[in-house]
């Protein structure tokens, strides 16, 4: 996710101080990964894991083609598995994030904090609109290039696999970012990090690691079919917001809420971990479905672009940067002829 940190613009001077003086924050407290390699008195387990990031970056750059630079050539340590918190509102009969905008990237169907406390003075503000609300943790976040992002524990903390997975996510919001279409980012970068991330684990021929990459895919997708049919639900059920009243609406509203909770539980019992959408599915609402889909909605299609240009990331970079020089209606036209080419190749 993005956390935007230049001071001017659309939002309050109280927000952007936190974010400027969370990221600086962050900054100063890094270390030279080099230099922690170097130290005796660095721990064993850490020293694995920079070891690993420092392969993990030298991949990037030469076998995805990924803008790597000086990111991730420092380390901090937070104290915490997050290092901002994301808080999303919905309006209660719609689908559609709020969206916050901020100066050169547009606008976010998230918002970012390095506070808890301040994300959720916020969230009161939206709930006591009527609008559905959820904050989240974020592992890590891209500044775009602006600075030289460093690694985190939000990373070592994470299996080996799924901090490669998400330094080339990172990182592949360098390549291409579009303002105003959270969608076309997110899924972009979700699209690099899992075809990124099955290259790295066949050249060290980790099969387990790669099954489990498959196990987490094929999660993903079954979840994300679950959200797209309960999506459909709603919307049909929201375009009649001006004629049911109120109290209908919540009551339809709820049930459909309540079967995907279910269906969802059902699905996920016999996974060994904690699925894409939490521990808790009987608290999800408009926000949580509006974010979840716009993370993964156009991912089959970024995937099929890099299959027709025969895994050539350098080529599959220039035609996304072309995709995203179209019209948005263009764009969304040529994104679902994609994933439906996908599908129908599987």
């Amino acid at each position: 996710m993005l956390l935007i940190t230049t001071l001017s613009g659309c939002t309050t001077l109280d927000y952007y101080s936190q974010a400027v003086s969370g990221h600086l924050s962050l900054m100063m407290s890094t270390q030279p990964v080099v230099q922690l390699l170097n130290a005796p008195s660095t721990p064993e387990a850490l020293q694995h894991k920079l070891n690993v990031a420092n392969n993990a970056r030298e991949f990037a750059a030469d076998q995805l083609a990924l803008p790597v630079g000086d990111a991730f050539s420092g380390y901090a340590e937070l104290g915490r598995p997050w290092v901002v918190v994301n808080l999303v509102a919905a309006p209660e009969f719609s689908l559609q994030p709020h969206r916050w905008c901020y100066p050169v990237v547009g606008c976010q169907a998230y918002r970012g904090y390095y506070q808890l406390e301040q994300a959720k003075r916020e969230q009161q503000t939206f709930s006591a609109r009527g609008y559905d609300t959820f904050i989240g943790g974020v592992t890590a976040y891209s500044t775009l290039g602006w600075f030289d992002d460093p690694l985190h524990t939000g990373f070592t903390d994470l299996a080996d696999d799924r901090m490669v997975a998400l330094m080339f996510h990172e990182l592949a919001h360098r390549v291409v970012y579009i303002s105003d279409d959270t969608a076309f980012n997110e899924s972009f970068a979700t699209a690099v990090e899992l075809e990124g991330l099955r290259l790295w684990l066949n050249e060290r021929d980790d099969q387990e690691g790669f099954r489990d990459a498959l196990v987490r895919l094929r999660q993903r997708n079954q979840t994300l079919s679950l959200v797209e049919a309960t999506s459909a639900r709603l919307e049909a059920l929201y375009k009649q917001r001006e004629t049911l009243p109120r109290a209908e609406l919540r009551q339809k509203k709820s049930r459909i809420f309540e079967t995907l909770g279910d269906d969802y539980q059902t699905l996920s019992a016999d996974w060994d971990q904690t699925g894409p959408l939490g521990e808790n599915p009987t608290a999800l609402n408009n926000a949580h479905l509006a974010l979840f889909s716009q993370y993964n909605q156009h991912v089959p299609a970024f995937r099929q672009l890099l299959r027709e240009h025969d895994g050539d990331f350098r080529a599959f970079y220039a035609a996304v940067e072309r995709l995203s020089a179209q019209s948005p209606q263009s764009r969304q036209k040529a994104l679902a002829r994609l994933g439906q080419h996908f599908h129908e190749n599987l």
